[in-house]
């Protein structure tokens, strides 16, 4: 019971604070068959009944072919919960895995956004709810500042470029000793993806990295969020927020970078 009221308390905040959810909506769940997306979808529709506005919650889960064990037993565990689950086997999902075996994350996920779409306009929904979770935050980060030289992380809301869907990550202040523990409080038949199984990536040095950070260091995952929203650009490298600076930064550098000799 406990652990339930901190993930309902904290799924609250986020959706409070950032307001992921309006009184009418239709909340579909990216069901990915692991342990975040079955906590979100759990602690949405324990809110379902308790929020102070009406919305109403589903779920979809998109087969690229890298589940790791068939997903029957979910699906079967999903509808003994009464959930309004719908399955898709994506077969351009499945046309790329034999044309291009080695394909990266970037192509399987551009493929995995497109059928999401799909298959929530079918379902009645404005608004596509996934699982990231706070570690997932802070690795976006960590991973944008260290390798694509920005400072940026996943948005707790957005929207798709058609503006139809309402993108919310109601997890970001959960973390995944919380979605670990719950899932596994559920009894549901949890289906690995084969990526998540990867080693060798950024993302796995980054999770390795930082979970032996948080040993010595135990509150550094909330300190990274509380940075996240807590911006003080002017202290940055950003000439656009430093006062008289922000006019000249678009002109012709009035003391050009020295070339190497």
């Amino acid at each position: 019971m406990e652990l339930e009221k901190t993930l309902l308390r904290k799924v609250g905040e986020a959706i409070g604070r950032f307001q992921m959810i309006r009184d009418g909506d239709r909340v579909a769940v990216a069901l990915s068959g692991g342990k975040d997306s079955l906590t979100l979808l759990e602690a949405l529709r324990m809110l379902e009944k308790r929020a102070p506005v009406e919305f109403s919650v589903c779920a979809f889960t998109i087969e690229q072919g890298k589940f790791l064990r068939p997903i029957e037993p979910l699906g079967e565990w999903l509808r003994e919960q009464g959930v309004d689950w719908t399955y898709y086997h994506d077969k351009p999902s499945f046309n790329l895995l034999e044309e291009q075996p080695e394909h990266g994350c970037d192509l399987c996920s551009r493929y995995r956004r497109r059928a999401v779409y799909e298959v929530v306009s079918g379902l009645g929904a404005n608004v596509i709810a996934f699982g990231h979770t706070a570690d997932d935050f802070c690795e976006s980060f960590l991973r944008n500042a260290m390798f694509t030289g920005r400072l940026s992380a996943l948005p707790p809301v957005t929207w798709s470029r058609d503006k139809q869907f309402r993108l919310i990550r109601p997890l970001v202040f959960v973390g995944e000793e919380i979605t670990r523990q719950y899932a596994e409080s559920t009894g549901a038949p949890l289906i690995p993806c084969g990526c998540s199984q990867k080693t060798g990536t950024v993302r796995r040095s980054l999770r390795d990295w930082f979970a032996g950070m948080e040993k010595e260091h135990p509150n550094l995952r909330q300190t990274m969020l509380s940075a996240m929203g807590n911006l003080q650009p002017e202290r940055l490298l950003d000439p656009r927020f430093h006062g008289g600076n922000a006019a000249v930064a678009e002109e012709e550098p009035l003391f050009p970078v020295l070339q190497e000799l």
